[in-house]
């Protein structure tokens, strides 16, 4: 039984009054993973939402395959459900393929062959049996325990409640559920917050051997390269938005093409608008009437002034309506994409050769233990691990967020920026460049003006901080921190969110410059290309298990 395709038709969404899709149109066949990439806010998540029916489109028509599956930001259970809840939701599809089967299996077994109903019971089977093929319903029992393995949950007790675990622990229960049911279509947004490579690599493979097709905006460049068949690209465009055929690697190069073609196009016709403008001018000047002819013109004038007159302005019309007609079929001038583009991430330190911050036997019970660690003044560190090794609460630590027993030195006068993973602003019914302003203080938003950073389009300054997408709050943040540059950035899954092509940026930018840069991550792409110092972090167990094993040695 074939999977049937995702298809979406001239969408239209305005939320808020601001046309965010405006005609797109969208065909996911089976087998197809189709990525989602553009600039924050040019409707990845709306689109997803569309699609999913959990938004309606103001314009347009989408068809989804019956039981399309969503992975929501968060997920539809109360914090009381328990996992084993989650779990029986998951495999509910399953179970019924193999009740309904047994149940038609048993009506055949005592209908006679002759009879007619029995073609209608053997269809029924069939199509259920299909069905039951598609979403491997016999090994769905073992596929859940097998998913909760790979995301790094199996060994969480069944009886816990969602209210009991992180938001990152959430996010993979809902990513797993999704996973164990396997439905006909499957859209996914930013799936990959919150894994480790493990998990990411296990995700990929996953997704890889669904049947059905896939939709998913994702800003994880290594898994658009894994996972992708094709990308379609939302932001602004000759034609409106581009697909391209093959994984992230094939759309960088292809994308750098597109461009290029643009801008040769764009500034072709401009240079033809100029040359038809100049040559309709100057024959109009030639034909007017009030004109005063030179010596030369004035002898056998009479003789020659219809015919003359004429073809001056047949050139004119001709030179006119070419104008006309390329001004109303020229491309529009290749909007200026946002190039980030900071002073500097961090401050100078000083001249002290001492580090900025050093720390020894650093416990945080339950989530961090590090014996030693040292930033210098102009350090480079990434720090990396799975799930729950302490990234996070390591950086706050740093920061001084967070107390911790050992011994925690800092630098004096040390200044220390913080970008954490979770971006929440005060005031969300404040304008992004009020925000920006009140923050740092007139004199200081004045010398680096927030469109200066490359971070936010205009348009979106004098949107309220609260309606613009999690990207664009996630830039804010940034923006705060580097037009204030701290002798100390602490950065804390900096990618997460940010468009491919920010995350390209922001990478060149951590690699130069004064001052210390500490950056905890997941990104792959990222770690691959990554140049300074790393650490890596163990979990917490494994830590204190290893810590008593090299003790009993000694």
């Amino acid at each position: 039984m074939p999977q049937p395709a995702l298809i979406a038709h001239d969408l239209v969404r305005s939320p808020g009054g601001r046309r965010v899709l405006d005609g797109i149109c969208l065909t996911a066949s089976p087998g197809h993973r189709i990525g989602l990439i553009g600039e924050n806010g040019v409707g990845k998540s709306t689109l997803l939402r569309v699609l999913a029916g959990v938004d309606e489109p103001d314009a347009g028509s989408v068809s989804r395959p019956a039981g399309t599956g969503f992975l929501h930001q968060e997920m539809p259970f109360d914090a009381a459900t328990t996992i084993a809840a989650v779990l029986d939701e998951a495999l509910r599809e399953a179970r019924e393929d193999l009740a309904e089967l047994e149940r038609l299996g048993e009506e055949l077994a005592r209908v006679p062959e002759d009879h007619p109903a029995h073609r209608r019971l053997l269809d029924a089977y069939g199509r259920r049996l299909e069905q039951a093929r598609d979403r491997e319903s016999w090994d769905a029992d073992r596929r859940a325990a097998l998913v909760l393995d790979g995301l790094g949950l199996g060994g969480f007790g069944h009886d816990r409640t969602l209210g009991s675990l992180s938001g990152g622990q959430r996010g993979r229960l809902a990513l797993a559920a999704l996973l164990v049911r396997r439905p006909p279509a499957l859209l996914l947004d930013e799936p990959t917050n919150h894994l480790d490579d493990g998990a990411a690599a296990f995700v990929e493979e996953q997704i890889r051997a669904l049947p059905g097709a896939v939709v998913v905006a994702s800003h994880d460049r290594a898994f658009l390269d894994a996972v992708c068949t094709d990308l379609l690209d939302l932001d602004p465009a000759v034609d409106g938005p581009v697909r391209y055929g093959g994984n992230y690697s094939a759309y960088l190069s292809q994308k750098r093409a597109e461009r290029e073609r643009w801008e040769r196009r764009y500034a072709e016709e401009e240079q033809e608008l100029r040359e038809l403008r100049h040559a309709a001018g100057v024959s109009a000047h030639r034909v007017a009437p009030d004109r005063e002819r030179r010596d030369n013109e004035k002898m056998g004038y009479g003789h020659r002034a219809g015919r003359v007159q004429n073809q001056i302005s047949r050139r004119v019309r001709d030179a006119t309506r070419q104008l006309e007609e390329l001004d109303r079929t020229r491309v529009a001038e290749p909007p200026r994409p946002l190039r980030f583009a900071p002073r500097a991430l961090a401050a100078p330190a000083g001249e002290s050769p001492l580090p900025v911050v050093a720390l020894r036997e650093v416990r945080v019970p339950g989530r961090l233990a590090l014996d030693t660690l040292e930033v210098a003044a102009a350090d480079r560190l990434l720090v990396t691990g799975g799930n729950g090794a302490g990234k996070s609460t390591l950086l706050a630590v740093l920061a001084g967020c967070l107390p911790a027993e050992g011994e925690v030195r800092r630098r004096p006068g040390l200044t220390v920026g913080l970008l954490t993973q979770d971006t929440v602003f005060a005031r969300p019914d404040r304008t992004v460049r009020d925000t920006y302003e009140l923050s740092l203080g007139p004199e200081r938003a004045g010398r680096v003006p927030l469109g200066s950073l490359g971070l936010m389009h205009e348009a979106d300054l004098d949107k309220p901080v609260g309606q613009v997408s999690v990207g664009q709050r996630r830039r804010l943040a940034l923006a705060l921190l580097v037009a204030r540059p701290p002798h100390l950035l602490l950065l804390d899954e900096p990618t997460n969110h940010l468009s491919p092509r920010l995350c390209d940026e922001l990478e060149a930018a951590l690699g130069t410059g004064p001052g210390a840069i500490v950056v905890a991550s997941h990104d792959r792409w990222l770690r691959r290309r990554w140049q300074g110092r790393e650490l890596r972090l163990e979990p917490w167990q494994e830590h204190r298990e290893d810590t008593a094993r090299a003790r009993a040695r000694r």
